[in-house]
């Protein structure tokens, strides 16, 4: 298993989750092509985002779906700027490379989105673009010490 998948192993070791990372053959980069090849539904994709709110890296895991509302996360965090982190910014932040950002592993602060929830298996990446994760909304917010907050596109009662 490659280094980083590893890392995301002993970090769902450590916290208590008996989820096994899964090494698969396609790319699973974006949360499409982790759809296809997992063979589950891009909702139940559980996309990891950074972004710098005053320069400190926030991971903001969303439903694959969906797509993050950046004032909704500068009023969050209480910052007066939100950028899209660069590869090197989410290296730096995360360790792991953009395709394969692990909601876990890492001492980034993580915000899920909330509608992820509606979900009651969802897949999260494991730290390389071929790895992921199977999940629950609320395993995943604990292994990941993760914020739960309304950070996307739209809101309640839009779908």
């Amino acid at each position: 298993m490659h280094p980083n998948a590893v890392r995301v192993q002993e970090a769902l070791v450590a916290a208590g989750s008996s989820a096994g990372v899964r090494e698969v053959p396609d790319s699973t980069r974006t949360s499409a092509e982790a759809a296809a090849a997992i063979g589950v539904e891009v909702g139940q994709i559980a996309k990891s985002l950074v972004f710098l709110v005053d320069g400190e890296p926030v991971v903001c895991v969303l439903s694959g779906v969906d797509r993050l509302d950046t004032e909704k996360l500068r009023a969050l965090r209480g910052g007066a700027r939100v950028e899209r982190a660069d590869a090197d910014a989410v290296r730096a932040a995360t360790g792991f490379p953009i395709g394969g950002v692990s909601p876990i592993g890492h001492d980034a602060l993580v915000v899920v989105d909330r509608a992820l929830g509606r979900h009651e298996v969802i897949w999260a990446a494991a730290g390389t673009p071929h790895a992921v994760f199977p999940t629950s909304f609320g395993e995943l917010v604990a292994v990941s010490r993760a914020q739960v907050a309304d950070v996307r596109v739209g809101g309640p009662g839009d779908r």
